[in-house]
Order: C-alpha cells, then sequence, then structure tokens
C-alpha cells in the first residue's frame, strides 16, 4: 500500500487540474459607475438613464468585450411563451415532441431578462423600447430615437435627438445595416437612423402641417439624411417602397399599386444617386445578383413583408429572412474595419396582433433560421450576436397537454393535473374542450363581429364592433391547427394588446458574459458600446468617458457628423 501513495498523489493532482481547466471561467472584471439617487419617474432625465445603464453594463463586466462586429436580433413582440411554443412547433415539424427542442439563439450561453416598460407606460410599444435599445434612453411611447417628451411636440423633440448606436458605429468608421420584415419606416428599424416624436410619421403625408412647420421631416427621407455621420447605411433590406415613392408612380410589383409621397420626391432615385455603384432590389432573384454591390437598398413590399407562411405565393419572389440576413453579412463583412447590424423578425409581433398564433410562431422560427445562419456565417471570437425582444404579447399557453400534444391543438391529457385517467380531449367548466393557446386579448373573441359571425373566427380578422359571445364555441370538430385558425381571445378588441412582462436576452461572443440577470431595456445599448473597442474609443474621443473610460454621458448627435470639407 506505501507503494501505491505517489500514485494517487499523481492521479489526484490530475484530477485536479481536470477540473480546474473544466470550471466556469471568471466574470469579467467590473466597472464601478456612481448614480445619482433619482426619484421616480420625475427625476428620470436622459442624463440619468443614459448613465444608469452605463453603470450596469460595466458592472456586469462589458467594457472587457473585445467585439469587432455586432449583430441585434430584435424578435418583435416575441414574448417568452411565444418562444417556447415556437421551440415546440419546431420540434413537431421535425417529427419529434417537441419540447425537447431548441431553437437556434436558446443554444447560447449567456442570458438575461429585460425590463421593457417605457417612461409613461408600464406595457410598452415597439418604438420606445426600440429607441431604448439603440439610444441608452427609455423613452415615451411612440417615440423614435428622441428622449422623453410630447408624442405631439415637435418642436419640444428637436433638442432630444439620441445618437444611435448605428449612427454611432458609422461615425466611427464601421459598415452599418439593417434588415427588416416590416416597412424600413415603422418602429424597429426606424429607431437605428430616424428622430422622431411620433412612430406615425412615416412619410411627408403623415407629418401634421404644424409639424412640419416646426422642422420636423418624415421618417422615410431621414433614411438618407443619416449619411451625415459617415456613409449612412450600407445595406437597408425591408418592405415599404410605398413610403419612397410618389403617388404618380406604379409600384413594379403590383399594376394597382402606387407609391404614398406627395412631396414628389423619389427616395429610392435620390438613394441610387447617391450609391452610382449600388444595387436597388425588389425581389429574390435581384437580391441574390446583387451580391457584390458595395451598397444595398432592397423593399420587397409596398407595405410589410409577406409573413413566413404566405411568403411562398409572392408573386415576384421573396427572400426569407435568413437569406437576407446572409446577404447582409456577407456585403458588410467585406469591410476591414467591422461592421454593425440590426435584424428584426418584425412580424411575429403582428401575427400575434392579430391573434394567429401559427403565423407568429411561424415567424419566429424563421428569426431562429436567420440566427442560425448569423453564427455559420461569423466566428464567436470576434462577432457579438444578442437576439432580444422589444416587448411581449399576451399569448397563454395553458391546460396540462400530454408529452408531444400539438401546440396549436386542443389540449389533450390525462385526466388534467392528477394523471389519472386516458389520454383524451381535456374540456372546461362546461364541458367543452379548449386549446393550449389563447389570447388575453384580442380579435379572437368569438362574440359575433361586425365582420364573422359568432364562433371561432378565421384570419384575417379586422372588426370594429363585437356582441357579447354567449359560452364558448364547441371546438370538437373545428381544426385548430389550420394556419388560418385564430386562437380564443377572452377580451373582445380589433386587435390583441403587448404585454407588460419581462422579455428575454440571449448572446454568444465577446462581451456576452455581461448578459445576465434582470436588466433594464436601454442597458442592452451600453453593453454593445462597452463591449465593442471601437465605439468606445469614438465616445471618448467626444469627452462622454469616465477615467476608467467608460461612457456615461449622454453624447450629443451633432458632435459625431462629418465635419464639413
Amino acid at each position: 500500500m506505501r507503494h501505491a501513495t505517489p500514485l494517487l498523489a499523481a492521479l489526484s493532482t490530475l484530477l485536479l487540474g481536470a477540473c480546474a481547466s473544466t470550471a466556469a471561467p471568471r466574470a469579467p472584471q467590473a466597472f464601478a459607475v456612481e448614480v445619482p439617487a433619482a426619484s421616480h419617474p420625475q427625476g428620470e432625465t436622459p442624463q440619468w438613464w443614459y448613465r444608469a445603464g452605463a453603470a450596469q453594463a460595466a458592472g456586469n463586466g462589458a467594457m472587457a468585450g473585445k467585439a469587432k462586429n455586432v449583430i441585434l436580433f430584435l424578435g418583435d413582440g416575441m414574448s417568452l411563451t411565444t418562444v417556447a411554443a415556437a421551440r415546440i412547433l419546431e420540434g413537431q415539424r421535425h417529427g419529434n415532441p417537441g419540447e425537447e427542442n431548441l431553437l437556434s439563439w436558446e443554444r447560447f450561453p449567456a442570458t438575461a431578462f429585460s425590463k421593457t416598460y417605457n417612461t409613461d407606460s408600464q406595457t410598452p410599444d415597439s418604438a420606445g423600447t426600440m429607441t431604448a435599445i439603440t439610444t441608452g434612453v427609455k423613452t415615451h411611447m411612440g417615440a423614435i430615437g428622441v428622449s422623453a417628451g410630447r408624442r405631439s411636440d415637435c418642436a419640444d423633440s428637436l433638442g432630444k435627438h439620441a445618437l444611435t448606436w448605428l449612427q454611432l458605429a458609422d461615425s466611427a468608421g464601421m459598415a452599418t445595416g439593417m434588415v427588416s420584415t416590416a416597412r424600413l419606416t415603422h418602429a424597429t428599424p426606424a429607431a437605428t437612423y430616424a428622430h422622431s416624436p411620433d412612430r406615425n410619421w412615416e412619410n411627408d403625408t403623415d407629418v401634421p402641417e404644424a409639424a412640419r412647420a416646426a422642422g420636423c421631416v418624415d421618417i422615410a427621407q431621414q433614411l438618407l439624411a443619416t449619411s451625415r455621420y459617415g456613409r449612412g447605411p450600407l445595406v437597408a433590406l425591408g418592405g415599404g417602397r410605398a413610403q419612397y415613392t410618389t403617388v404618380n408612380e406604379q409600384d413594379p410589383e403590383y399594376a394597382d399599386k402606387v407609391g404614398l409621397r406627395l412631396d414628389g420626391r423619389n427616395l429610392v432615385a435620390e438613394w441610387q444617386a447617391a450609391h452610382p455603384q449600388g444595387a436597388y432590389v425588389w425581389n429574390a432573384a435581384q437580391l441574390k445578383a446583387a451580391a457584390d454591390a458595395p451598397a444595398l437598398l432592397g423593399l420587397f413590399e409596398p407595405d410589410h413583408m409577406q409573413y413566413e407562411h404566405d411568403r411562398a405565393r409572392d408573386p415576384a419572389g421573396e427572400p426569407s429572412l435568413a437569406e437576407l440576413t446572409r446577404a447582409a453579412i456577407a456585403n458588410l463583412s467585406r469591410h476591414p474595419e467591422g461592421y454593425v447590424l440590426m435584424v428584426e423578425g418584425a412580424r411575429i409581433d403582428h401575427a400575434n396582433h392579430s391573434g394567429n398564433a401559427a403565423r407568429a410562431l411561424g415567424d419566429t422560427i424563421a428569426l431562429s433560421d436567420a440566427v442560425r445562419a448569423a453564427v455559420e456565417a461569423t466566428s464567436a471570437e470576434d462577432t457579438l450576436i444578442i437576439v432580444t425582444a422589444d416587448h411581449s404579447h399576451t399569448l397563454n399557453f395553458v391546460g396540462y397537454p400530454a408529452r408531444g400534444n400539438p401546440i396549436l391543438g386542443k389540449v389533450k391529457d390525462k385526466g388534467g393535473e392528477d394523471g389519472a385517467g386516458g389520454l383524451e380531449l381535456a374540456r372546461d367548466a362546461t364541458g367543452l374542450p379548449y386549446t393550449t393557446l389563447s389570447y388575453a386579448n384580442g380579435p379572437g373573441y368569438t362574440g359575433a363581429s361586425n365582420r364573422q359571425p359568432a364562433g371561432p373566427k378565421t384570419f384575417p380578422h379586422v372588426p370594429s364592433s363585437y356582441e357579447p359571445a354567449r359560452g364558448r364555441p364547441d371546438l370538437t370538430h373545428v381544426d385548430t391547427e389550420h394556419p388560418d385558425y385564430m386562437q380564443e381571445a377572452l377580451v373582445p378588441a380589433k386587435a390583441e394588446s403587448h404585454g407588460g412582462e419581462d422579455v428575454g436576452i440571449w448572446a454568444r461572443g465577446p462581451g456576452s458574459t455581461a448578459v445576465r440577470g434582470t436588466l433594464e431595456q436601454n442597458t442592452i445599448y451600453h453593453l454593445i458600446v462597452q463591449a465593442t473597442p471601437r465605439l468606445r474609443e469614438r465616445l471618448c474621443a467626444q469627452g462622454t468617458c469616465d477615467a476608467q473610460g467608460v461612457p456615461v454621458e449622454l453624447p450629443q448627435p451633432a458632435k459625431f457628423e462629418r465635419k464639413a470639407p
């Protein structure tokens, strides 16, 4: 036994070494930033929000990041319930029970929660939330790139423009881009480049005369004007052709449609004049042919792009979100100075508003495909990828459905929580079956409306009035898995509303270890800028950093514009 002692000692040393090598990495160095106490909400100034977000990111170690590139994926309205249901649906599409499945970003090592409220609302909208993400400052419902104020007050907003991280990156010499399945003038993409107190001022006809007189301009033309910070977005892909062309110009895809502008400006032509080597595209074939273009503008629909479920029926051929993402990364990655890119799965939100879970989940799966495409096209060594949502929805995941029960189907269980019976349709207290997914409010309310009779509703359904429902409909012989089936809603409404609970954040790459805990939504901006040295340095060069090099002072946009020659 005495001869075994050295061997045991050696084995112990090896085992301890092995354990040490597999231990979780130590948290990156945290930087302490003092934040003055503030009364809520009266004391929440733009500077307070900016500094508080910087403190939270620096305290989590974001300053240790060394990202060359950043890609932010935004699932609009992608609640945690939407994620869970989409995860199961994708698994079931592959012939599995579904619950064991993971969407692409759910394999990322870093996770956190995001608190989504606006400065004036517990339950937020997409404009104020995306502005928090792009500027580091929380703001009012409906705000695009401006700090909190009155939504209708143009003059007040002119002094409240906030620098976005896309504009910051452009000013720092990085390549920039945006991709969305919504109109490029819609809330989420607009918040990367525009400044408006009201998200609805998308084209010149939407801007009130008083606002125009005070100096506000429509969101569409601001896409071109944002080049004052550098080159402007080198990639802009999405919907919304009509916002950029005039009422005298016929749409290239639909003979019965024209543009919306009354000011006589064709902004597509203006973009082409500013990018003579660039490519303007409006269908999938043109996008593929433009692979080598130095700049890309793609407007694939007059309005929003198609839902993923309906995309194959697009007359001209519409690219998927994954294809748009690949095209954007291929273009931007040609720039050695690095790039920032925002990709939005916009129509998750629209389908939830419509009370149609099938399309909401389908577009969530399409976003997962796009994230997977980005992972395959980039390296975790130099590219920070963040996936999050701007807000939630009222989608419910209820009952005790058996393992593998179709997520869009009716609940089948084995006797509820007790599990004491055979597998059969679950019944409510009146003896009627019900679905696993439902909405707390929205157009799926089963009372008669001015559009459809009493009973289950069929997508699309946009009512303006309802009659009270008399009990629930019998769903026994209703195909609730049909893509056009609209889940029942408890409270009748023309459109389903957002929810106010936290949403998820998932991340991988340099700086991702700082994504943890429960974060204020505006902290996402600070995670990005602190984890990207080129962005940090640009902010510090304008004197916005403290002695530790943490950007803590709200940047003034004018200081980041190109200097006149």
